[in-house]
């Protein structure tokens, strides 16, 4: 008999779970036993992990403000509040030098990375304070805290999210509701598909990368500490 800790019980919201780190945190934290909703804006791909992981399926583009706090609020009013668990994982990546990256690329990753992140937070925060308690695992990343060439957009994005989030870390001490910023390094997602890292020795092969289970047993991890226990950020690597 595992002895592997239980999430029954636990509802859990999963961003940019369609695919790569999103999807495998959904199906990690629904094999755990916790109830899931799966949000992306890819409706067919969703629903397919959705049916297969027992989950539920919130359809709304992050960068589309209304959609986003459509979609969260009528999984409060089915949840009759927010829930327990929210895991902002969706995100847009690429590679481009500063001085050929354009306008629409830098914007297009503010407004999923950084922005995405903060209306979800927005949308369901209020409600986790008043009920004094709730997780929210924002995954960053290592380019949020160190420079790359050829990050400049994504940079900007992530280093954005670290800053959002050790704000929200003040904000929310002595709560009951608890954050924790995920920063893994390179991890092996379709995000990768365009690059052709494996052809490219100034980036990381696919071999020595995190795969998405990695970072989504991490997000296992976090979610099942004893609610006394603050895990502010967390950085993974490859060893």
């Amino acid at each position: 008999m595992s002895d592997r800790p239980s999430l029954s019980g636990h509802t859990a919201l999963v961003t940019g779970a369609s695919r790569g780190i999103g999807a495998q945190v959904a199906e990690t934290l629904a094999e755990a036993g916790a109830r899931v909703w799966l949000m992306a804006r890819s409706e067919a791909l969703l629903r397919e992990h959705a049916e297969r992981l027992g989950g539920s399926v919130l359809v709304a583009d992050l960068t589309d403000e209304a959609a986003v706090w459509d979609a969260l609020d009528g999984l409060q009013e089915e949840l009759g509040g927010p829930p327990s668990l929210v895991v902002n994982a969706a995100g847009v990546f690429g590679l481009s030098a500063v001085a050929r990256t354009s306008v629409k690329d830098f914007d297009d990753h503010l407004a999923v990375n950084l922005r995405g992140t903060f209306l979800v937070v927005r949308a369901l925060l209020p409600d986790m304070l008043e009920r004094d308690s709730g997780l929210i695992v924002n995954v960053g990343s290592v380019a949020g805290r160190k420079a790359f060439p050829g990050n400049a957009a994504y940079s900007a994005s992530k280093f954005g999210v670290r800053g959002f989030h050790e704000v929200l870390l003040e904000e929310v001490r002595g709560t009951g509701v608890r954050a924790t910023l995920l920063e893994p390094a390179a991890t092996d997602t379709p995000l990768w598909d365009p690059l052709d890292p494996d052809a490219d020795p100034g980036l990381p092969g696919r071999d020595a990368m995190l795969s998405p289970d990695d970072v989504a047993e991490a997000v296992f991890f976090v979610a099942t500490r004893p609610p006394h226990v603050r895990i502010p950020v967390l950085q993974i690597e490859r060893a």
